[in-house]
């Protein structure tokens, strides 16, 4: 009884010493290898297993070992999805005390750690730590591959995946595996349809917050990206690279079958399915399928009748812009001749009176004035030039062919150039023509799209078809 007195008593003297340099902060354990000092000695034995990395506590499930016991319990809870710890005010559960304790300034709104440069405010001192890095320009975590540095230690672990290429968050939907779990948490919302970020003006919803920055530009007309050598602006960074490529004139994505190069990697997408034949965008009414996107929505407009591009003058609609484009210059056209028609009437009586008054023989003082004849055809004949040059813009240079669109004026020029940039995969056969390639892929696939009414019988060209109807009808051919 004496002993344990003694003993006892012994231990409460120890403990109020140890609790005594909290205080005094004497710290007399010592770190043969680093220095670091420690006011008791069981901190000492934990942080000596930094250096042996010795860890004793190993996890019975998962093998993963452990230098402090505590550790190994908060691992264990994992395992288990325990979690003892709740919040009064939203109920939410942690698995850890001092998780619980940050999760309250949450709700409390405190952020006892200051900033002492520019006064922000953090709920935890790590984060403080951190944010001070920043005016520190400290970066104490160096990759051992390629020297990079890091102010947080978790940013250098992400970034050692990229020469590891280890993808530690596989999503259990579909098996694809990703470096980061934020990427992860962006690519569950593909599977579950989740949209967390919305348009407080028209309501559309978004899976990653980037993609509703982007849309608000929509609302606002912001254009934060800026062309320096033009001035354009642009509300997306990738519409300005896309841009540039028209001053530097550079063509990155090259076809490896024709060589043909491209400034946008699309048109080299749609461009290479010209080799390969590939028609990915099928209709759900009749089957016919197309390599662009953009030709299969004008198509359906054929089922549903739809015509979105109306005329301002006459109000007249069509289900493709092209279309329209065309309709309109009968407008600007009239305009034109209207505006001239006084002009073109008075000059075609004058030289129609030309015609068939005769010559007077020009006296002398008269025989240095211009041909009164020859000024009337010249202005008759620059009127219809100026003509032709609005309603057919596109002129070539080699047989002075005028065109009105521009697609026209390319399929044009390669009869000049002898250019054949659309191949048959199956044979090598080229063409200049895109729609002369496509026909002749009918005779490998066998396809026969233009169906007789009356017999059934299949054609590959529609001319075909037009002359066979005729036997139908008894129409002379």
């Amino acid at each position: 009884c004496s002993q344990a007195e003694e003993q006892i008593g012994l231990k409460q003297e120890t403990d109020t010493c140890m609790h005594l340099m909290i205080h005094t902060g004497e710290k007399p354990f010592s770190c043969v290898n680093c220095g670091k000092r420690f006011s008791q000695k069981r901190d000492l034995t934990q942080h000596m297993m930094i250096h042996t990395g010795e860890k004793p506590f190993s996890c019975v499930n998962c093998g993963k070992s452990f230098s402090v016991k505590r550790n190994l319990t908060r691992h264990m809870m994992i395992h288990t999805g325990e979690k003892p710890f709740s919040c009064v005010k939203c109920g939410k559960s942690l698995s850890e005390k001092q998780d619980l304790t940050r999760h309250m300034m949450i709700h409390t709104g405190e952020k006892p750690f200051s900033c002492v440069n520019c006064g922000k405010s953090f709920c935890q001192k790590r984060d403080l730590t951190q944010h001070m890095m920043i005016h520190t320009g400290e970066k104490p975590f160096s990759c051992v591959n390629c020297g990079k540095s890091f102010s947080v230690k978790r940013d250098l672990t992400r970034h050692l995946r990229i020469h590891t290429g280890e993808k530690p968050f596989p999503c259990v939907n579909c098996g694809k595996s990703f470096c980061q779990k934020r990427d992860l948490t962006q690519h569950m919302r593909i599977h579950n349809g989740e949209k967390p970020f919305s348009c407080v003006n028209c309501g559309k919803s978004f899976s990653q917050k980037k993609y509703l920055t982007r849309h608000m530009r929509i609302h606002t007309g912001e254009k934060p990206f800026s062309c320096v050598n033009c001035g354009k602006s642009f509300s997306q960074k990738q519409d300005l690279t896309r841009h540039m490529r028209i001053h530097t004139g550079e063509k990155p994505f090259s076809c490896v079958n024709c060589g043909k190069s491209f400034s946008q990697k699309q048109n080299f997408t749609h461009h290479m399915r010209t080799h390969t034949g590939e028609k990915p965008f099928s209709c759900v009414n009749c089957g016919k399928s197309f390599s662009v996107k953009l030709n299969l929505t004008r198509h359906v407009r054929i089922h549903t009748g739809e015509k979105p591009f109306s005329c301002v003058n006459c109000g007249k609609s069509f289900s493709q812009k092209q279309d329209l484009t065309r309709h309109v210059r009968i407008h600007t056209e009239k305009e034109v001749y209207c505006s001239q028609a006084e002009e073109q009437i008075e000059l075609k009586q004058e030289t129609d009176t030309c015609m068939v008054v005769p010559v007077v023989v020009q006296t002398d003082h008269t025989e240095s004035e211009p041909n009164r004849n020859q000024v009337i055809f010249q202005e008759a004949a620059e009127a219809e030039n100026q003509n032709q040059e609005r309603r057919k813009p596109f002129s070539c240079d080699i047989c002075k062919k005028r065109l009105s669109f521009k697609s026209d004026f390319y399929a044009h020029m390669r009869t000049h150039t002898g250019e054949k940039p659309f191949s048959c995969v199956n044979c090598g056969k080229s063409f200049s023509h895109k729609q002369h390639l496509t026909q002749h892929m009918m005779i490998h696939n066998g396809e026969k799209p233009f169906s007789c009414v009356n017999c059934g019988k299949s054609f590959r060209h529609k001319v075909s078809l037009i002359h066979h109807l005729r036997r139908h009808t008894g129409e002379k051919q």
